[in-house]
């Protein structure tokens, strides 16, 4: 496995690059935006194609890097349900699994520091972001923090992980890189604590100053969403009652972006076609499945996915590979539930 472990001085932030191989896709847990041109060099360098780009919560302490990472690389951006932010390509929930090639990530909601707040689990490690940190944890006095939350995400969930799982947090401001969960139980002043309430206290007199770049970082991290709206000025967007005259059309065919498990959990709309994000450039490349659809029959493309960020870049794709008819549903499958629109399962 490929394994980066990257460090932003300014903020103190840790970001992970994750590949099965070299030339495999890529997944890149919390980055910063101003280490983008760094974290797209170093996929150059290593030959990898990124694919997701994930943020453990919304971060107070700097601005993410997954809206530059998004647009310049038209990976899939992913972050808990639980989030404010406006827009991203995936959402996740307690118990799924984040994958990409080679790799998959068991998610687990663990709030506290925030109300978004996840970690990521694999056989011998997790990334625990701010819930988490060596000899420490997350504040948890702001963001919808909650001390008690906090208590049973770390002590119900990610302390009952094996002991020599290693623990790679989203920040350490004395140098550390790595612990374990052993070491967190045996030497973590924090965890010392013999019930709930004396952990509540503890955080709840911490007296700590706000974060220097808060009332920057966390409205710029709330505001993701600027794809789907450059494409409906270029008037490649339907809305969701246009999409619901299309479903059975013989002129259209309605083209299901999302992943598997995706599907599965919250359904289809009716006659759709699967056709997975990762796999787009082949497929509206001359020969491919849906470049071959649209010449042989001239029918309209009409891409969809969980949000409408997938589909939106998908469009773009499509239309610069000389796809005319290519469009999407504005606001993806979570529009379309709103609008009681037909699912299949």
């Amino acid at each position: 496995m490929i394994f980066r472990q990257l460090f932003d001085a300014t903020s103190g932030t840790y970001t992970y690059l994750l590949a099965s191989r070299r030339g495999g896709e890529a997944l890149i847990i919390d980055p910063v935006l101003e280490k983008v041109d760094r974290y797209l060099q170093l996929t150059r360098e290593l030959d990898l194609k990124l694919l997701k780009a994930v943020d453990t919560h919304l971060h107070a302490d700097h601005i993410t890097g997954l809206g530059a990472l998004r647009d310049r690389t038209r990976c899939i951006t992913v972050m808990g349900e639980q989030s404010s932010v406006d827009v991203v390509s995936m959402r996740i929930a307690d118990g799924d699994r984040l994958g990409i090639e080679g790799i998959s990530l068991d998610v687990a909601y663990t709030p506290g520091h925030t109300d978004d707040s996840y970690s990521f689990i694999m056989p011998d490690r997790v990334f625990t972001g701010d819930t988490l940190l060596i000899r420490g944890t997350g504040r948890t006095d702001f963001q919808n923090g909650d001390p008690r939350a906090q208590y049973e995400s770390i002590f119900n969930r990610l302390l009952r992980l094996p002991e020599e799982t290693m623990v790679f947090p989203a920040h350490d401001y004395k140098g550390d890189t790595v612990s374990t969960i052993g070491e967190e139980k045996r030497y973590n002043p924090r965890l010392q604590v013999k019930s709930v309430d004396e952990y509540v206290a503890l955080m709840n007199n911490l007296n700590l100053s706000n974060p220097k770049m808060m009332d920057v970082a966390v409205p710029a991290n709330m505001r993701q969403g600027l794809v789907q709206q450059e494409i409906a000025r270029r008037g490649w967007a339907v809305s969701v009652d246009d999409a619901k005259a299309l479903v059975g059309r013989r002129d259209s065919v309605l083209i299901d972006l999302r992943e598997r498990t995706e599907r599965e959990k919250h359904g289809v709309i009716p006659g759709s076609l699967h056709a997975p994000y990762p796999d787009l450039q082949q497929n509206i490349q001359a020969g491919g499945m849906l470049h071959e659809l649209a010449s042989a029959t001239n029918k309209r493309l009409v891409f969809y996915c969980a949000f409408g960020e997938r589909s939106a870049m998908a469009v773009q794709a499509a239309q610069d590979a000389g796809l005319a008819t290519a469009c999407h549903i504005h606001g993806g499958m979570d529009a379309w539930k709103k609008a009681d629109g037909p699912l299949a399962h």
